[in-house]
């Protein structure tokens, strides 16, 4: 019954999500805590982790959840859970729609979807910095500030800026990334 929860939790997510894996974090969050898989906390690092690993974001968080629920079954059945919507509608768009985007009221239902996607990725945003900042899960829990999560925040922005002149390689996300593991094994 676990497998088939997981299953269709993410079947959900990925059919009703739109705006990438980012808009899709608020959603996930909710789920796995609704469900008691993880708690807040747990699901901001499971995304720290899925970010930072290789492949689709959305896909990445579905296995870790779901291993960590069920193990290999729970990771396969979240996984095909978050991918076949989209699977899905891609198979039925170019099977039958060919035309479909082209359509006007199409253009403006995804007009529409735009600004609640971008809101979503804003929410994340704003969730990840305080849960790192400022130890908050709900609204609930006492504000702990954390002053290397601010150090390492404003490194990483500072990095992100350095003009390429400075460094003779450019500064790629991986390397961020990197930067960011590094800093976090040496103040933490």
């Amino acid at each position: 019954m676990a497998i088939f929860d997981l299953f269709w939790t993410f079947f959900k997510l990925g059919a009703l999500t739109f705006g990438g894996g980012y808009a899709m974090i608020p959603m996930i969050i909710d789920e796995c805590v609704r469900h008691s898989w993880l708690t807040e906390s747990e699901v901001v690092n499971f995304i720290a982790v899925s970010e930072s690993t290789p492949g689709i974001f959305a896909v990445n968080i579905a296995t870790f959840v779901g291993n960590n629920e069920c193990g290999l079954a729970g990771s396969i059945f979240a996984t095909l859970g978050v991918v076949l919507p989209s699977f899905i509608i891609i198979l039925l768009i170019s099977a039958f729609f060919t035309h479909l985007l082209e359509h006007r009221l199409i253009k403006r239902a995804l007009r529409g979807i735009r600004p609640t996607a971008s809101s979503l990725i804003f929410s994340t945003g704003i969730t990840l910095i305080l849960s790192s900042l400022f130890s908050i899960s709900s609204y609930k829990t006492p504000m702990d500030f954390d002053y290397r999560a601010l150090i390492i925040l404003l490194a990483v922005v500072a990095l992100s800026f350095v003009h390429p002149r400075i460094f003779k390689k450019k500064v790629t996300p991986v390397r961020v990334i990197i930067f960011s593991a590094i800093l976090g094994i040496l103040l933490y």
